[in-house]
């Protein structure tokens, strides 16, 4: 419990240090004004850039959950199987 309520407090105590400060946000565009540290994108090639690992990402996500949820193997002959052993006695007996 003790464990819990110092994590809830680190937590707490490091957002409000994660927002920008007064000169970052001056050097932001409009719509990331007081989110990030730093200059913010220097132009067209930084947006492509976001814009790719953004979709990139997403990607990944879907296709994460996807497999997690319905994994669709079902070959007797999968790997999975040499260490799932459904049908076998349990080791050491």
């Amino acid at each position: 419990m003790k464990s819990i309520i110092v994590l809830l407090v680190l937590v707490a105590s490091s957002a409000s240090s994660a927002m920008a400060c007064k000169l970052c946000e001056e050097q932001q565009p409009k719509w990331l004004r007081g989110v990030v540290h730093g200059p913010g994108p220097g132009g067209m090639g930084d947006y492509l850039i976001m814009g790719a690992s953004i979709l990139l990402v997403l990607v990944v996500l879907f296709y994460s959950i996807k497999f997690l949820v319905k994994p669709g193997e079902s070959d007797p002959k999968h790997v999975k199987y040499s260490i799932l052993h459904f049908n076998d006695t349990p080791h050491g007996k």
